[in-house]
């Protein structure tokens, strides 16, 4: 409809950000992420309820919230729903080069952070409210919708729909990429550090969490975030975080301890040659990804050679 056409602007905005509610078979409500048009450098989050058609939305708009973002680009965009029932927003920092706001590590802006929504309730006159136990909500200026801070530029998080993780793929700057697997609370140091390594002499609020993988740009040089599969097709990638590169195309399955919080072995699954736009899970969880090849874009799945 409106919101799903072609954007005109050479940058980061757009549609970034699609989550179905848990209870869709229901209530049939579902939420966007997308870039406003009428309002510059605005990013809107908004709910909207299936029509008596399966296939449409009811047009009808629901504001749940508007972020003002200094720049066009590292606008995040990914949401979706925990096991906890709330919704999880990634933003960006702002954009830019080197973080010249220093949002990473400001608990006063909601930049640079993972927040954590109840869509479910209103309070304090938004539409939406803040779960009790958000780990900032009795911080001294503090931005009470904050989960977890300390990011460049969320591109792609998931739900581990087993052990309810949240993972996300950060992209970096000039050297590194990485993947975190996000808890309640952490700062995950842009812009102290990019991935594990000093990035500038910025002070960061407690300890740095590293993230449990991390890759060079000799590998790729824009993460791309996937999803632990837990489909039942390819048992060989059981439990494993499928993840690629936007400018390689290389995809990787990642081995996780959980108990260690270490990542134990990364291997590459494929090689496609093309830039890798996202991933997707379906109910039985299997794992697809979106790519953007010559003949223009596609949705594939991954099968056993």
């Amino acid at each position: 409809g409106e919101k799903v056409h072609p954007w005109k602007r050479d940058n980061e905005e757009g549609l970034l950000g699609l989550a179905f509610h848990p209870d869709y078979k229901k209530n049939g409500q579902f939420f966007v992420y997308y870039s406003s048009e009428k309002e510059l450098r605005t990013s809107v989050v908004s709910k909207f309820t299936v029509s008596d058609d399966p296939d449409k939305a009811d047009p009808k708009e629901e504001v749940i919230m508007k972020l003002k973002q200094p720049f066009a680009n590292h606008n995040g965009g990914s949401i979706c729903f925990g096991k906890d029932g709330y919704l999880y927003i990634a933003l960006g920092d702002g954009g830019s080069r080197n973080d010249p706001m220093k949002n990473g590590q400001n608990l006063g802006t909601l930049l640079g952070s993972m927040l954590r929504i109840d869509v479910d309730s209103k309070a304090d006159g938004k539409n939406y409210g803040i779960p009790a136990d958000n780990p900032f909500v009795k911080v001294k200026d503090a931005q009470p919708e904050i989960f977890a801070y300390g990011f460049r530029n969320i591109w792609r998080m998931s739900v581990d729909r087993q052990t309810g993780d949240v993972w996300a793929a950060d992209v970096g700057q000039d050297f590194w990429e990485e993947v975190n697997v996000v808890t309640k609370g952490g700062n995950y140091g842009w812009s102290v550090q990019e991935a594990s390594f000093l990035f500038n002499n910025v002070a960061g609020e407690g300890e740095l969490i590293d993230p449990v993988w991390e890759y060079d740009h000799q590998a790729g040089k824009s993460i791309t975030g996937g999803y632990v599969y837990r489909g039942s097709r390819l048992p060989e990638l059981a439990g494993n975080y499928l993840y690629a590169d936007f400018i390689s195309g290389q995809i990787w399955a990642l081995e996780y301890d959980r108990a260690s919080g270490k990542a134990s072995k990364n291997r590459s699954i494929a090689t496609t040659g093309f830039p890798v736009l996202a991933f997707g899970e379906d109910q039985d969880g299997e794992v697809y990804y979106t790519m953007e090849t010559v003949t223009g874009k596609g949705i594939y799945k991954f099968v056993r050679k």
